[in-house]
């Protein structure tokens, strides 16, 4: 089965549809899939539920879809550097479900292995917990928390072989490997494609069996959040 796709476009080509919960790797702009979020925007599918630790910053990232307003409710943990998301949750414009962070990436990874829930004692007594169950393990409550089974994911990886085989660059690495195990359709987008048999089986770091279709962006923009430099004193 021939999973390389010409451009991002083609790869979303009759996947992606109004309404559908999608899986977005990365981490800031760290480990972004650029290209992806790029064609998503341009596919005009709207009402969307969004899985991602944040969303981007204001004109960039998943940033653009919330201009185009494409997207209803994020599931997220963050949304410090986006002023835009900011702006339409306080105005009731979006629909946002606060989930931390560490609860956020098991409830992806539970979705990929099939766990349906899990229990964890982070949010218990706050507003986390609200409305969900509460059980006693061993003198400590925890708070049941529901898996994610996204329809898409979209991720970013450095490199993959013509099957799927995926190799991550350091902290880009983030959620995307979450993402790809949980998303019943899985589009990858890398960096460098190499034939099947070029990746020693030891650095792969997720196997191709999660993933459905690839796109290659040679030349990402990797736009950088916040730049802090520290000048040199003079000698």
């Amino acid at each position: 089965m021939n999973k390389v796709y010409a451009n991002a476009q083609a790869a979303l080509a009759g996947v992606v549809k109004d309404g559908q919960m999608i899986a977005v790797g990365g981490f800031g702009l760290c480990g972004i899939p650029e290209a992806l979020i790029d064609a998503l925007r341009d596919s005009q599918v709207k009402n969307l539920t969004v899985i991602s630790n944040n969303a981007g910053v204001d004109g960039f990232g998943l940033g653009k879809l919330l201009e185009t307003r494409q997207i209803k409710k994020m599931i997220s943990s963050y949304v410090g550097e986006n002023k835009e998301f900011e702006r339409q949750y306080l105005a009731n414009e979006l629909d946002l479900e606060f989930t931390p962070q560490g609860t956020l990436a098991e409830k992806l990874r539970a979705g990929g292995a099939g766990i349906p829930a899990f229990f964890t004692r982070t949010g218990v007594g706050t507003l986390v917990a609200e409305g969900k169950e509460i059980r006693e393990f061993d003198g400590h409550q925890y708070v049941m928390e529901r898996a994610l089974n996204p329809e898409v994911a979209l991720v970013k990886a450095q490199k993959a072989d013509k099957s799927g085989n995926l190799v991550f660059r350091r902290t880009a690495r983030n959620f995307n490997p979450a993402a790809a195990m949980a998303g019943k359709t899985t589009i990858v987008e890398v960096e460098q494609l190499v034939e099947v048999g070029e990746i020693d089986p030891d650095d792969v770091h997720l196997p191709g069996i999660y993933v459905s279709r690839i796109v290659v962006n040679d030349h990402p923009e990797k736009r950088i959040e916040k730049r802090t430099i520290t000048e040199k004193k003079a000698a």
